[in-house]
């Protein structure tokens, strides 16, 4: 199914899309997806254990938020240091994704809460404490070096939000094909009854999954605020969407067990894809936000044949 949606899709907007086939507008889609693709790699070890996390979204905007505001006010303090208050906004932002990841896996291992309800409700929390903290507009004063660097730095001509990727496909690879924590994700997921009566420890490794999908989650914020410029409470909204269908559409069982890295990967690429042809056709946001719920829906439609 992956292989025919991205050879369809790339005809029609070879098509009728103007320079969507030339090389800086694919190298664009390739740098455009590395966000997606973050969040992406960490749903894909939650949906695998069996779960779903919703709370992506809202982890990326608190902690591109939050992040941002330590760094401001460290930057007025201390406007010789930028690389300490880089340092001391991005711990505040992985603290942030690893707190709420443990939070929503406790919920769901140890007080059975389904994970939809527990996210989608851990969601709500968060974008309130966002707009809270934020008053509900963007954070400035952060340090200049941040975007220089991580927003739009190079290394021998490849942007580093992109390294950053390929560092984290090569990590959830090996972490799932060749450890030991893969093989009992694997286990949980397919069935937690029979893994429990194998040893495995189920609800440790439900809790760490989600533990290791709210850094991802936070990362991916945290590059977003790097690029931006800003720390902005709505950098998340529609990461929970596309983050579930680039995995769905992927392969990845939502009754947990299936689930490749390579063909998410591919899978965000898709959905990257289809964004950048509707926006060269002219096409408004509102329908691209459409044709991925309905790539979705078809993706679940094809997978239940």
């Amino acid at each position: 199914m992956l292989p025919v949606l991205f050879i369809v899709s790339s005809i029609v907007f070879y098509v009728l899309a103007p320079g969507f086939a030339t090389v800086d507008n694919l190298v664009n889609v390739a740098r455009q997806s590395v966000y997606l693709l973050i969040v992406s790699l960490g749903q894909l070890i939650v949906l695998v254990v069996g779960g779903l996390d919703l709370s992506v979204g809202a982890i990326a905007a608190l902690s591109s938020v939050a992040a941002s505001l330590v760094m401001a006010a460290m930057l007025v303090a201390m406007p010789e240091s930028p690389w300490l208050a880089i340092a001391a906004g991005s711990a505040v932002g992985f603290a942030i994704g690893a707190v709420f990841g443990l939070i929503n896996g406790v919920g769901m291992a140890v007080m059975k809460i389904p994970p939809f309800m527990m996210t989608l409700g851990m969601s709500s929390v968060l974008f309130g404490i966002t707009l809270f903290i934020s008053g509900g507009v963007p954070v400035y004063g952060l340090p200049d070096v941040l975007g220089e660097v991580f927003g739009f730095g190079e290394v021998m001509g490849i942007p580093i939000p992109s390294l950053v990727a390929l560092l984290l496909i090569l990590i959830t690879y090996a972490l799932l094909e060749w450890s030991r924590f893969g093989r009992h994700v694997y286990a949980t997921g397919g069935n937690q009854r029979a893994a429990d009566l194998s040893g495995i420890r189920t609800k440790k490794v439900i809790i760490n999954a989600f533990v290791i999908c709210g850094v991802f989650a936070s990362l991916t914020g945290l590059l977003l605020t790097a690029r931006l410029g800003t720390g902005e409470a709505n950098v998340g909204v529609t990461l929970p969407l596309e983050s579930i269908a680039a995995c769905v559409i992927a392969g990845v069982s939502l009754a947990g067990g299936v689930g490749r890295v390579f063909a998410v990967v591919v899978g965000t690429l898709l959905i990257m894809l289809v964004q950048n042809g509707l926006n060269l056709m002219q096409v408004g946001a509102y329908a691209s936000t459409m044709t991925i719920g309905l790539i979705l829906i078809l993706a679940m439609a094809l997978s239940r044949k």
